[in-house]
């Protein structure tokens, strides 16, 4: 038996809780992590899961076991990556999910200078806003919006993002301005769908906060889609500043209740804890952190003229 594997499937099972999507990850058959997982329990000499058709859970050894066996695989991967080039340049691959409103128009150019800094690892990207468990879906990193969802996993917010009502100066030229949160129920409005608060919407203002339940006439999970609706001129949406700072800023739309604030989110990486101390995920979360630091250049200029706070 080769403890190592044994011990590396094991740590994928409990993480996954499934024996098919940990082979598809290590890159085995079912069978071959069913054996490994086997001849594990059968060494140790106790049951480490318990199994039903459905379902396969940590026994109580099997709980305590996988803490100690995270920490270790996690310390052979580094020392594996660390040893693999004296000068301890990160390799292989780096499997990322990452939100569209990032990847697109932003995420690129950093990507190309990542790459030439990093020539050694082979990033593969999937561009969704869906909020996955990198540990399930098989990513080493995540980048999204709203918290991690499970304690096997480590959260680092890059920055905040923020939000503003907006729309172009046609629109408002011919349906006027909404003075006060209210007003946006006479207006057509679009509205990105995947805020947790769904159609419960607080404005926070001097006065206190004023609390408003809008569907909107057009829902949609992109927020690109959204955009591209406003600069028609035909209604008034609610987007990222991450996506149209530019916008904002040449006067191709004009921010609405500039006084009144809503609820921020972070934008995070989350990834395995077993990941925290790899050396490729490592690299690429600081490389984000040096480029876009403590105010993203898209927010510097609405932050100093008072547009978001």
């Amino acid at each position: 038996m080769d403890r190592l594997l044994s011990i590396e499937a094991f740590v994928r099972v409990a993480e996954t809780g499934n024996f098919a999507r940990a082979a598809q990850q290590l890159g085995v058959t079912r069978s071959v992590v069913t054996h490994r997982i086997q001849q594990l329990e059968a060494y140790i000499n106790t049951p480490l899961f318990h199994r039903s058709t459905r379902h396969v859970r940590l026994s109580e050894v099997g709980a305590s076991f996988y803490r100690e066996c995270a920490d270790m695989v996690a310390g052979f991967n580094t020392l594996t990556e660390l040893m693999r080039d004296q000068r301890a340049k990160p390799v292989g691959k780096l499997r990322v999910q990452m939100l569209p409103g990032f990847a697109i128009n932003r995420f690129g150019a950093l990507l190309a200078d990542f790459t030439e800094r990093y020539p050694d690892i082979e990033v593969d990207i999937i561009v969704n806003d869906r909020v996955v468990d990198p540990i399930e879906e098989g990513f080493d990193i995540a980048f999204q919006m709203f918290p991690a969802q499970a304690e096997t996993l480590i959260e680092r917010k890059l920055f905040s993002v923020y939000r503003l009502f907006m729309a172009t100066p046609e629109y408002l030229q011919a349906h006027g301005t909404p003075e006060r949160p209210e007003d946006l129920l006479k207006h057509r409005i679009a509205l990105y769908e995947g805020y947790p608060t769904r159609n419960r919407w607080q404005f926070h203002h001097a006065g206190g906060v004023t609390e408003l339940s809008m569907q909107g006439q057009i829902r949609s999970n992109s927020v690109h889609l959204l955009r591209d609706y406003a600069l028609t001129g035909k209604g008034i949406v609610c987007l990222p500043t991450l996506v149209v700072s530019d916008d904002l800023l040449s006067g191709r739309m004009v921010p609405l209740l500039t006084d009144h604030t809503l609820a921020s989110f972070n934008f995070s990486a989350v990834f395995p804890a077993t990941q925290r101390n790899a050396l490729k995920v490592r690299s690429l979360i600081d490389f984000l952190f040096e480029r876009i630091g403590d105010e993203p250049a898209w927010d510097k200029p609405l932050l100093e003229r008072g547009w978001i706070r």
